[in-house]
């Protein structure tokens, strides 16, 4: 891919490491874009389901979501997807979604149409942007690259706060283990654990990191 000329903070991590909350508060502070590659994900999730595809057919899903029309927007700043004109924004963490979105997400073909839609958004403005592959995939040449991760536990219990029952250690398995883009550190990327910090205190330790990087919050 060619550089973006626009700044890209990449956020990865596995589930419930706190990477939506701070993510958004980091762009809020920056005046930047905030995206949601998980939500995406989930949209297409939801819109392959209800046309009653199997989560484990790839060829289907392919099939259904390059006849649908995807678009990607900008609502407060902050990514938002349209699928046949209709936007699946509450139904995004439903049962079926979380079981499914693993094995959706898997599958080659979506996850070359959801990069090139992060790319997109790319090519008009600054970013941070959140999910499992964005250093070490979607953007690997920008400088400013963070890995979020919080222990088992305190992962369980964040989940259970937000009323969701999503298998996080089978979540995981798949998103560590799938051959395409699998979840990684990477190389470059600054590790904070965020078991015992606040959301201000991750967004902090960020911004303190940025700012030696030359990356500064406008006056």
């Amino acid at each position: 891919m060619r550089k973006s000329s626009h700044r890209i903070v990449a956020i990865d991590g596995p589930a419930a490491s706190g990477k939506s909350s701070v993510a958004r508060e980091l762009a809020r502070r920056f005046g930047f874009v905030y995206v949601n590659s998980g939500a995406i994900y989930r949209a297409i999730t939801w819109y392959i389901l209800q046309r009653g595809v199997n989560p484990d057919d790839g060829v289907r899903i392919a099939e259904v979501v390059d006849n649908a029309k995807i678009d990607c927007e900008l609502v407060d700043n902050e990514s938002r997807i349209l699928i046949d004109r209709v936007d699946p924004i509450d139904y995004l963490y439903d049962d079926r979604v979380n079981e499914g979105v693993s094995r959706v997400s898997s599958v080659l073909r979506i996850r070359a149409i959801v990069v090139r839609k992060m790319r997109d958004y790319a090519r008009s403005h600054d970013l941070v942007i959140e999910g499992r592959d964005i250093g070490s995939v979607v953007f690997p040449d920008t400088p400013y690259k963070f890995y979020l991760d919080a222990s088992l536990e305190v992962r369980l219990h964040r989940r259970a706060a937000q009323g969701q029952q999503d298998k996080i250690t089978m979540r995981d398995h798949a998103d560590s283990s799938r051959l395409v883009s699998p979840l990684v550190v990477a190389q470059d990327a600054h590790v904070i654990d965020t078991s015992q910090m606040t959301i201000e205190g991750v967004v902090n330790q960020i911004i303190d990191r940025l700012e030696q990087m030359g990356l500064h919050i406008p006056a």
